[in-house]
């Protein structure tokens, strides 16, 4: 059972964990894809996900506390110049995990993470969603009037 178990401490002490979550952020945010396993992917997904949304906000205090998670300069800039505004009107969600196989040696699911708004290959085949009227707003439009028309006959007569 998995009572109160709410982290995968991916068989590393707390340090180590912060460090190489810290280093894959980075990686994640200067690469924009990285290739890493299934496990790692999830774990960076949750740690990632915070500093982005918190990156939308551009002042001194968000910039600390995202260096805080980082330690890296160079990603805490791109993250503020590139990545931010390109997701200021997403309301999360800003990572996808992509299953990609197995690894030849201990075959270990390997998993593609990237920010989604940088894929610029699902960007150019995504159709554009369009503003549709809805089939039961149309046929209540339809109908409204014609029913009031023979109400209005009998009435009448």
């Amino acid at each position: 059972m998995r009572h109160n178990k709410a982290i995968n401490h991916l068989g590393r002490q707390s340090g180590h964990r912060k460090a190489m979550l810290a280093n894959m952020a980075s990686s994640l945010i200067m690469h924009k894809r990285i290739n890493t396993t299934v496990a790692k992917a999830k774990a960076l997904k949750s740690y990632v996900e915070p500093l982005i949304t918190k990156s939308k906000e551009d002042t001194t205090h968000s910039r600390r506390v995202v260096f805080s998670y980082l330690k890296d300069k160079n990603a805490v800039a791109e993250l503020f110049r590139t990545v931010a505004p390109k997701v200021a009107d997403r309301p999360g969600g800003y990572t996808r995990v992509l299953h990609t196989g197995f690894r030849q040696g201990d075959a270990a699911e390997m998993a593609l993470i990237e920010l989604v708004d940088f894929n610029e290959a699902a960007l150019a085949s995504a159709p554009k969603a369009e503003k549709k009227a809805t089939r039961r707003s149309r046929a209540k439009k339809a109908e409204a009037p014609a029913a009031e028309a023979p109400a209005q006959e009998q009435k009448a007569e």
